[in-house]
């Protein structure tokens, strides 16, 4: 019995040790997305360390059920507890500050558009910061997050490849920051040119900010506007809900393996002080009437 526990929770650990690798990878995976599109980049090192964390303490539970090592099965539960607080505490972290924000349905367009007002809390905050959306505007420039956009239709006629028309732009399925960086918003009444070039209309709007801070220089386009903020909000919770997903998994399992490590810990304790296993502690002061 005992050795049967001891061996479960190695294999368990190395289990664990492999299932610690998408949590490295999510990390690793949001670091590409703050290099290239959400340019928040303290939001994977948490996750990253959490990770190389689980790695190394699989191995010591490894090593400790394996050569049955109670000191070592002691450190192991000891970091396993405040790992799996870590973790939990980045999942509730997570979901608490991308709790609130979604896209705005728009007439006559496939795509969504984003409002700042729609989020709040400690994120928004921080993406607004004057300071920090500065680094942020910087990196969508230099990460050339619209030069993407433009995309050519041939023509039936002369067989010459064109500019997409109004009509097909506005049935395609813009990313968050696409929608709120890279074009000024439907409600200003700017007419298109192209993806990232558009014209004041008659209609146009002037009590929306961000009508007035689209610029078709392709440096500056609608980095400043509210709109874009609320893009790199939207794209950092779709980014943030897909790996709490994965990390919600990750912390089930190991609250199991923090649970199987306990029952390994006592039966190595119980081998160090040459106790028996199962042996009955407790004796009765009057034996019991009822014979079975």
């Amino acid at each position: 019995m005992i050795r049967g526990t001891n061996s479960l929770i190695g294999a368990v650990n190395f289990v664990t040790f492999l299932i610690s690798i998408p949590i490295l990878g999510g990390g690793i995976w949001l670091s590409a997305k703050a290099n290239s599109t959400d340019c928040l980049r303290f939001l994977q090192w948490p996750l990253i360390i959490i990770g190389v964390s689980i790695m190394v303490i699989s191995l010591m539970g490894f090593a400790g059920a394996c050569y049955r090592l109670a000191w070592l099965l002691r450190l192991y539960l000891f970091a396993m507890f405040f790992v799996v607080a870590a973790l939990l505490g980045f999942v509730v972290f997570a979901f608490a500050v991308t709790d609130r924000g979604h896209g705005q349905v728009v007439m006559n367009r496939a795509f969504l558009e984003y409002q700042l007002s729609d989020y709040s809390g400690w994120l928004k905050d921080r993406v607004s910061d004057p300071g920090y959306w500065a680094k942020i505007s910087a990196c969508l420039r230099e990460g050339h997050a619209c030069s993407k956009m433009a995309r050519y239709a041939r023509d039936p006629t002369t067989g010459v490849l064109v500019p997409e028309s109004p009509d097909m732009f506005y049935r395609r399925n813009l990313s968050p920051i696409e929608s709120g960086c890279c074009k000024p918003p439907t409600t200003c009444g700017y007419a298109y040119a192209n993806e990232t070039f558009w014209t004041a209309g008659a209609g146009m709007m002037v009590n929306d900010m961000d009508c007035t801070r689209w610029s078709n220089d392709q440096q500056m386009l609608c980095y400043q506007c509210d709109s874009c903020k609320a893009g790199v909000l939207a794209s950092i919770r779709h980014s943030w809900r897909k790996v709490s997903v994965i990390n919600i998994v990750v912390l089930v399992i190991l609250v199991i393996v923090y649970v199987i490590g306990c029952a390994a810990f006592r039966n190595a304790k119980r081998i160090d002080n040459d106790e028996p296993f199962g042996e009955n502690r407790i004796t009765k002061a009057r034996p019991s009437r009822f014979q079975f």
